[in-house]
């Protein structure tokens, strides 16, 4: 930046620890650094309101920020604070394991003694993960159970996706904590706090992956996942609106055009589609006229395929007529 003219301020200045520094630097997230910044300007006795005011953000963009920093170890979240003032919830703490405080260890370890929901959540995790909470274990799972207020069901239904995930994508092995700690964050700033949306939010997953997989039959992969850049193509069709059917015809009239299976081709032609609010393969053959030959190619196929499929009556008679010739 030798090119750039500038001057530093006078006595009015902010102090940053190299560490710190590297912390913000690393995460890329720009909003969290503003947010970081304000706070020590402030030394976190500005309210909310002063804060979105200060910054031109909404509450929610603060909380996402505020979120991140936590993190990252920055601050302290106090979840007991109220909203009055940011000194209440920011209170800058020393680089440590989790970022932890002798408080929340001391609550942690009531909960525990109590015999709270908390030991039930615990004692479950230990379970299904087949492995004792270490310490530091301990202490980011009572982060996701008190600071983000996540109830025991959810958090069990966070455990049981994260094992899910983890043995999908890294051949078996059993997720650390702070995987499931940064799902936990996901899960949050999504909203997913309550059985009801953690319910919802597998569902839709599973729903996605099922989708997925018959896209991926249309477009005739087998033996092989997506790759990268050939998954974000699908996840955009679908987060579109589109299935398999619609994308098939997409894919049919790429392999005419250019003899191959070309992404960039395919995906012109669906964000086309789009452009034009045609989703279902109806809606193609009725309103698109360059595709209306192809999708009646199709759908006259499926239709043959189902006339010409024999009925459980005729499996039934050629078993026996088979069944009665092996017995001579």
């Amino acid at each position: 930046m030798s090119d750039i003219k500038y001057t530093l301020p006078g006595p009015d200045t902010i102090t940053l620890s190299g560490q710190t520094v590297n912390k913000l630097i690393r995460s890329g997230d720009g909003d969290a650094t503003l947010l970081y910044l304000y706070i020590l300007k402030t030394e976190g006795k500005s309210t909310t309101e002063e804060t979105m005011a200060a910054l031109g953000k909404g509450k929610g963009w603060i909380n996402t920020a505020m979120t991140t920093l936590s993190q990252m170890g920055l601050i302290h979240l106090d979840s007991k604070s109220t909203d009055s003032s940011a000194a209440s919830a920011f209170n800058e703490i020393p680089d440590g394991p989790n970022g932890s405080t002798r408080s929340s260890t001391e609550d942690m370890r009531r909960e525990l003694e109590a015999g709270s929901d908390f030991s039930i959540v615990v004692e479950q995790t230990q379970k299904i993960l087949g492995r004792i909470l270490s310490p530091e274990d301990l202490l980011r799972l009572f982060g996701i159970y008190d600071f983000l207020n996540m109830p025991p069901e959810v958090i069990m239904h966070l455990i049981t996706y994260c094992i899910n995930e983890s043995r999908r994508t890294r051949g078996g092995h059993a997720p650390k904590m702070t995987y499931i700690e940064k799902a936990a964050y996901g899960w949050a700033r999504e909203g997913i706090l309550t059985l009801e949306r953690a319910e919802q939010f597998i569902r839709d997953l599973e729903d996605k992956r099922s989708l997925r997989g018959e896209i991926k039959s249309a477009l005739q992969i087998r033996d092989r996942e997506f790759s990268a850049t050939e998954g974000k193509y699908v996840d955009s069709w679908i987060a579109m609106g589109f299935d398999a059917s619609a994308v098939e015809i997409a894919y049919d009239r790429t392999i005419v055009k250019t003899g191959e299976r070309t992404w960039n081709y395919m995906d012109k032609i669906i964000s086309s589609w789009h452009k034009k609010g045609l989703h279902t393969v109806q809606d193609i053959m009725e309103k698109d006229s360059v595709n209306r030959k192809t999708a009646q190619f199709l759908a006259e196929k499926n239709r043959e395929q189902k006339v010409n499929a024999p009925n459980q009556d005729e499996m039934n008679y050629m078993q026996r007529v088979l069944d009665k010739a092996k017995k001579g």
